[in-house]
């Protein structure tokens, strides 16, 4: 229960102040723990995101791949795999997956992370070979660049509408740069 709590803490600190959040005193502080204790559960801030990634990650691939699947075209697929990523940007319970950038991972998480990614880009790879891509694997890999790239806007608060970055991406995942 304290593991599972604390988990919970950190997706509340993520989602308010991104990973310059994430502390250990600030762990202790929402959980009512002692700092050490913290470190009883986790041994870095690295190890709490990678915890948090391989329990939110799944979460955040099954909704992608059931919006995937309610789509009847390959074109239907990769809009619905560009607008459900985007829409889960501002849930807490996926911040944990935005946080795989964070430069305080170290090695073995990173690794991790990347895995569970490759996963999610696996998931687009036959609807763009059915739509004609000689290199379906790139093409998934660039799709999730835009992804990321929207992503990465939207939690910088740009001066657009998060709707318009939406649009902008599903835009180019279809049409590329000829809009």
């Amino acid at each position: 229960m304290q593991r599972a709590s604390l988990l919970d803490a950190a997706r509340s600190l993520l989602s308010e102040g991104g990973t310059d959040a994430l502390t250990f005193p600030a762990l202790a502080e929402r959980t009512g723990l002692a700092r050490s204790s913290v470190y009883e559960y986790f041994r870095s801030r690295a190890a709490v995101v990678e915890e948090l990634c391989e329990v939110d990650f799944p979460v955040w691939a099954a909704e992608v791949e059931a919006a995937m699947a309610g789509a009847t075209t390959p074109e239907g697929k990769v809009e619905a795999y560009v607008r459900r990523q985007l829409a889960l940007v501002g849930d807490r319970r996926h911040r944990a997956v935005v946080a795989i950038s964070a430069s305080e991972l170290d090695a073995g998480a990173r690794e991790k992370i990347r895995a569970a990614h490759g996963g999610l880009v696996a998931m687009i790879v036959e609807a763009l070979a059915e739509m004609g891509h000689e290199e379906p694997r790139m093409a998934a890999m660039l799709l999730q660049g835009i992804v990321d790239a929207a992503v990465r806007r939207i939690e910088l608060g740009a001066a657009e509408d998060p709707r318009t970055i939406t649009e902008t991406a599903v835009v180019m995942a279809l049409r590329g740069v000829q809009g």
